[in-house]
């Protein structure tokens, strides 16, 4: 809870970057799924992961639900980058497509999270699943609300 209560004081920018360069913890789901934080920048955020049979379903490839959890990473921060101390967002709606199966021989991978729009209640935003060579293993799309902080 560390990063969540320094979040809080922080734009959204600072925190990704804080997180990044190691200044402040990552959050427990990137140790659980061993996802990692490349770059942060305005309106756009990379994480990477190198696929292991721990992140397997029964029929031997990548669970969808890890593809989707590093999307969806990717997708709320890179509009939480736009944000102000004191805000934050939630994920209204999540859609992803499933393109290439994912298994240890696909190698590192990185989800590229960037805004389509960003409005005052509701953002649209975007991430593809993608190899060294530009290859795209799942591409997603989500609509999240974004949460003032309301003053007292």
């Amino acid at each position: 809870m560390e990063g969540a209560t320094k979040a809080m004081h922080m734009s959204g920018l600072e925190y990704l970057q804080a997180m990044s360069d190691g200044h402040i913890p990552i959050p427990p789901i990137l140790h659980t799924l061993d996802f990692a934080v490349v770059s942060a920048e305005r309106g756009r955020v990379i994480f990477s992961f190198v696929p292991q049979e721990f992140h397997y379903n029964p029929i031997g490839s990548v669970h969808g639900g890890v593809i989707s959890a590093i999307l969806d990473s990717a997708m709320g921060c890179s509009l939480h980058t736009l944000l102000p101390a004191g805000a934050g967002y939630t994920t209204l709606e999540l859609k992803v497509n499933f393109l290439k199966a994912i298994t240890i021989k696909s190698g590192e991978l990185k989800a590229i999270g960037k805004i389509i729009n960003s409005g005052s209640r509701t953002a649209l935003v975007e991430a593809q699943l993608v190899d060294d060579s530009g290859k795209v293993y799942a591409h997603a799309l989500s609509t999240c609300l974004i949460l003032k902080h309301e003053k007292a």
